[in-house]
């Protein structure tokens, strides 16, 4: 008994059709039929009445159907334990990670991972939050590390690692560093740095001031956190980070919080619903790593 024997009477069965069977299995309606007679001799009955136009199981024929069901799934179970191993041996991941990150557990998340399937080659990527996205959909990217607006872009599942505000960042002689609270309309009368399009937290620094009709000057753009506190801190616009990427440079820059930019700028790990067996291994070093 062979596995395209039971393969062929379950398409049999189904279709309900020698004809549509062997179109399904795609040989011809003479080999379908062969391997089935061939089927009957062995297990020593008939499976199929062939006295109507259609292919209507027997007694008997009912009585195997379920049985190699079973058979083919557990034969398509060894092949997919077998590939899941192979993947972890000498698979390849590619991993995205937004321009001027400064998570570094991630890169811990990736070297406790090498460590544990050093068989698996890992390429690093930086781009914008935008194509990584794109990226990720399109399959080019298995997981990656970006900035957003929303908790899970569509058609992904996400890990938020950093869920918080925006805030302005000016020298301590700049009037806004005098001012106890600070709103979008006060940045309209200042240049702004702030991160290039396409990232997460140009993208809520955008849609608050989208909402509110303001229209910033965006002076200067920077991809890293270090080149916007530099040109901040020389003067020459008003610095936007988050929260956390602004206590790095409290000793030459005031941070104020701005009362009407609510939404939180997100960091977030996301990856496709159909992710392989290193993408499962990768998340769980990378849960590990980001939890902190």
């Amino acid at each position: 008994m062979e596995l395209r024997q039971l393969e062929y009477f379950v398409a049999v069965a189904e279709e309900q059709s020698f004809t549509r069977a062997a179109e399904r299995v795609h040989i011809s309606q003479s080999g379908v039929s062969a391997q089935i007679r061939q089927l009957e001799r062995e297990v020593g009955a008939d499976l199929f009445d062939r006295s109507a136009r259609t292919a209507t199981l027997t007694v008997a024929g009912k009585a195997a159907l379920e049985h190699a069901r079973v058979a083919l799934a557990a034969a398509g179970a060894v092949g997919q334990a077998v590939g899941e191993v192979t993947d972890l041996i000498r698979g390849r991941l590619t991993v995205g990670m937004v321009i001027g990150c400064t998570v570094t557990p991630l890169f811990d998340a990736l070297a406790s991972f090498h460590r544990a399937h050093s068989g698996v080659e890992v390429a690093l990527l930086e781009d914008n939050s935008d194509r990584l996205v794109e990226g990720v959909r399109g399959g080019s990217i298995d997981l990656a590390l970006i900035g957003c607006a929303t908790a899970t872009p569509d058609g992904l599942e996400a890990l938020t690692i950093i869920s918080e505000r925006l805030v302005v960042t000016v020298p301590a002689d700049h009037p806004l560093a005098k001012k106890r609270r600070v709103a979008l309309r006060d940045l309209d009368a200042y240049p702004i740095v702030c991160m290039p399009v396409g990232t997460g937290l140009r993208t809520v620094f955008d849609q608050a001031c989208a909402a509110r009709g303001l229209r910033p000057a965006i002076a200067l753009q920077a991809s890293a956190a270090d080149a916007i506190a530099d040109l901040a801190a020389r003067g020459l616009a008003v610095g936007i980070l988050s929260a956390s990427m602004a206590t790095r440079y409290t000793d030459r820059l005031v941070a104020r919080t701005v009362d009407d930019l609510e939404t939180p700028a997100l960091l977030a790990l996301v990856w496709k619903n159909a992710h392989g067996p290193a993408v499962r291994e990768l998340l769980v070093h990378s849960r590990r790593a980001l939890s902190g």
